[in-house]
């Protein structure tokens, strides 16, 4: 599996040309850390990696110029290779926030945290996966900077975003913006999966339907539906006093999707298998049905797709989805693409817990998204190894092939000397550590 490693990064090793300093090199024990630390920081994987030192590896994520994004780019070409293509391939948005102290770090502020299920000081990233069926991987990611960063110059400046980078994007406008670019290198999947994150943008949604893109979008339960075509049109002048209509209104009245699902009664509700797992089958009850929304403003209502779904035996816990699937497809597929958003769930945990996602310790822009850079591509590798492998090992996890990893690449030799030699460091960087902050304090 090191020689599989080997090979994965040097297709990637034309990224990382450096003038002074081996990059290439570094690069690999960085992909390499990656894998056989624990948690992975500089130290730590180097305390794991032989030949190379953490400032060597701090450099190489922070000062380096290589691009971030021609190794992202080339991570979702290949990922395409592996999981593009098939009828049921997705393109998969969410985010996923990154506790951090202090207020340096780039895009840190006091905002939602999905990790955590709070406002919490963090980073928030939006990312993108590719999967079909089981087989995911993330191939792309932008780092979310809220306004108070945009609107201040001066801390961007300190954090390393360059200037093309400063201007407010919304976690929706970064999202279209990852659709259209795996469009642009070529990227095959059948359609867009979206949170209730990105589904509340009706402007997204009607972005997606206008480019041609099939989405499968969870709502919020109070998003307004119309039962039939509200024909919006501006009403007829009916007096001379004061101004004529100009504002179109609805000809039929709205509802909120959760009111409507709750009038209807349990023959309207049907059984839909998503799909098999290691629990068994699993089977949830769905409503389905036509819908129109209007935003207020176009000539014409949306004719799109709604999808009702609860769980058995939990049937408070109730997802609602849009979909602008052509009306020839079935309930049962429908229920399918909005029970595949899972796996870009899926793709964040592994991400995390696996390959050092949220282990990162920089606070530069240009840090972030080379650390992301590295992650994705250790997430492509552990994909490559589990579909190859299926067949011979059908229940191969990614924490399996770390596993795997840290027994077979080359790592430093556990001698007695080594260790103390660590130890011996880290307390050194400890006391250090403390004798800076007294003298903080002292002045």
């Amino acid at each position: 599996m090191s020689g599989q490693l080997s090979a994965l990064h040097g297709r990637f090793a034309h990224h990382f040309i450096g003038r002074t300093r081996n990059v290439i090199a570094v690069s690999k024990r960085y992909l390499c850390g990656l894998f056989q630390a624990d948690k992975k920081n500089m130290e730590r994987m180097a305390e794991k990696v032989p030949e190379v030192d953490d400032q060597e590896l701090q450099h190489f994520v922070t000062n380096s110029p290589w691009s971030h994004r021609g190794v992202l780019d080339q991570v979702a070409v290949e990922a395409d290779r592996i999981v593009g293509g098939g009828e049921d391939s997705g393109l998969f948005i969410d985010e996923s926030g990154f506790e951090k102290k202090g207020r340096d770090s780039a895009g840190v502020a006091r905002q939602w945290n999905g990790r955590r299920g709070k406002v919490d000081n963090c980073q928030v990233g939006v990312f993108a996966a590719l999967a079909r069926g089981t087989d995911v991987t993330l191939v792309d990611c932008e780092l979310y900077l809220p306004q108070e960063w945009t609107q201040d110059a001066e801390r961007c400046e300190k954090a390393g975003i360059p200037r093309e980078e400063r201007g407010f994007r919304s976690k929706a406008q970064r999202a279209l913006g990852m659709v259209r670019r795996a469009r642009g290198l070529g990227l095959r999947f059948g359609y867009v999966g979206l949170d209730g994150g990105y589904g509340k943008e009706p402007w997204l949604l009607r972005s997606l339907d206008d480019e041609g893109e099939v989405f499968l979008a969870d709502i919020h339960r109070d998003q307004m539906i119309y039962l039939e075509n509200p024909r919006p049109g501006v009403p007829e002048r009916r007096s001379r006093r004061g101004r004529a209509p100009s504002r179109p209104v609805a000809q039929s009245e709205g509802i909120r999707v959760d009111q409507w699902a709750v009038g209807e009664g349990p023959q309207k509700w049907s059984r839909v298998t998503l799909r098999d797992g290691t629990k068994g089958a699993l089977t949830v009850e769905v409503l389905h049905r036509q819908v129109w929304l209007w935003d207020g403003q176009e000539a014409q209502a949306r004719k799109w797709r709604l999808l009702v779904r609860r769980e058995l035996g939990a049937q408070q816990e109730i997802k609602y989805a849009l979909s602008n699937a052509p009306m020839q497809t079935s309930t049962e597929r429908v229920a399918q693409m909005q029970a595949q958003r899972y796996w870009i769930e899926h793709a964040l945990r592994n991400g995390k817990s696996e390959a050092g996602m949220a282990d990162y310790q920089v606070r530069k822009w240009q840090s972030w998204y080379h650390h992301m850079a590295m992650v994705l591509l250790g997430m492509l590798f552990m994909l490559e190894v589990r579909v190859e492998n299926r067949e011979a090992i059908p229940l191969l996890s990614c924490h399996d092939v770390v596993e795997v990893l840290k027994v077979v690449l080359p790592r430093r030799d556990a001698t007695y000397e080594e260790i103390f030699r660590q130890v011996v460091e880290r307390h050194r960087r400890r006391l250090a550590a403390i004798d800076s902050a007294k003298r903080r304090q002292r002045e």
